[in-house]
């Protein structure tokens, strides 16, 4: 069936040509509320936008000050997300919600052109992918990021793309085309290289082979790719075995940096994950409890730990440690690692290591594993 001809809440038999479906909410700027079967359990609530770019919270140690965010809501459906409380400041619940109600600003290039013409605009880096993923599959129906990437680099303005949406393949002519024209970066989000995994916590995303495809491609079209490994799943992904695999299959994609870290359960977050895990690995839930409290962030000894295997993976595949960009300038935090971006995903004027060809380990560093004092903690 005709996309258009999809309406959530049907008009009366007597009022059919009478204009748009009623709002099923108080959406600023609804246009209508669009079902398909194409995309079985989801609604899209279609919006005009007033403004498209979002000032960063004064304060925020983000390494950018502005971002664009076209979705909100995620059909991606990961159940670690941190952004699902944001959906329950329009209205809908931070769980199913979040999966499920997608909305679109079917407006945003039109907007952003607009706001990025004003004699104000300082052409700043503009960050995308911060919030909820712009290359979700509903984009490929959209088409936003055609137009916010061109009004972008048009108007003279760096910018950044972090996603798990292997969409983004669309879009590499275009992003080589704005790379010639402003500092573009480009990142892929991937944690974990068990597809089985990957399709129980993430289940509407790419699976992992299919993203580190994207990154090769990426790296061959000539654009450098960094990769956010994270979440890190505490007894679900943190193995040797795992993170060797992860960081091994990031340095034969070409990644030109990688950041991991353990999962962050901020509130709204928490309650999906936690119920999640009770359902799916009830043999864990107790651990989980244990390790992060009553808090968001594990217990400071499994942060320790992590970090430590993390340095190690990193230097045995030939990653780099060093990062241009950081959140915290804390070396001795075990939050430290996660809190930078790694090389590639934003732009900047540099040139970027990459992996050696036989991804050969360091000499000299100690795995964490030979150390007692580095044990995976046996308290949780």
């Amino acid at each position: 069936m005709r996309w258009d001809a999809q309406a959530l809440m049907p008009r009366p038999a007597d009022d059919l040509g009478s204009g748009p479906s009623p709002a099923l909410l108080p959406l600023a700027g609804l246009v209508r509320s669009v079902t398909t079967p194409e995309f079985a359990g989801i609604t899209f609530h279609e919006v005009t936008a007033k403004s498209v770019l979002n000032k960063v919270v004064a304060g925020s140690r983000m390494p950018f000050e502005w971002t664009v965010n076209p979705y909100r809501g995620c059909s991606h459906a990961c159940v670690y997300c941190f952004a699902r409380k944001s959906h329950t400041y329009l209205d809908f619940d931070a769980g199913l919600d979040f999966d499920s109600q997608v909305v679109v600003k079917v407006n945003a290039a039109e907007v952003l052109r607009k706001e990025l013409a004003k004699p104000s605009w300082g052409r700043h880096q503009v960050a995308l992918g911060t919030n909820t993923d712009p290359y979700q599959r509903a984009e490929g129906r959209y088409q936003l990021m055609p137009g916010i990437i061109t009004a972008l680099a048009d108007s003279g303005t760096p910018l950044s793309i972090l996603t798990k949406g292997t969409l983004l393949a669309r879009d590499i002519p275009l992003l080589k085309r704005a790379a010639a024209q402003v500092p573009v970066g480009v990142g892929i989000s991937l944690a974990m290289t068990d597809e089985a995994l990957s399709e129980a916590v993430e289940p509407g995303t790419p699976g992992p082979r299919a993203r580190l495809k994207l990154v090769s491609r990426l790296r061959d079209a000539g654009l450098p790719c960094g990769v956010m490994a994270m979440p890190i799943l505490p007894w679900l992904s943190d193995s040797d075995e795992a993170l060797d695999a992860l960081f091994g299959s990031l340095a034969a994609a070409g990644a030109t940096g990688v950041t991991a870290g353990a999962l962050y359960l901020k509130p709204g977050t928490r309650e999906w994950f936690m119920e999640w895990i009770a359902r799916n690995h009830p043999e864990l839930a107790g651990r989980y409890r244990r390790l992060y409290g009553t808090g968001s962030y594990a217990s400071k000894e499994y942060r320790t730990w992590l970090a430590a295997k993390v340095r190690y993976f990193k230097q045995r595949h030939g990653f780099s440690s060093s990062h241009r960009f950081s959140h915290r300038d804390l070396e001795d935090d075990p939050r430290s690692e996660e809190a930078q971006y790694p090389e590639g995903i934003l732009p900047v004027s540099r040139a970027v290591s990459t992996p050696g060809p036989d991804g050969s380990g360091t000499t000299g560093i100690r795995h964490p594993a030979e150390a007692a004092s580095e044990r995976q903690p046996t308290l949780f």
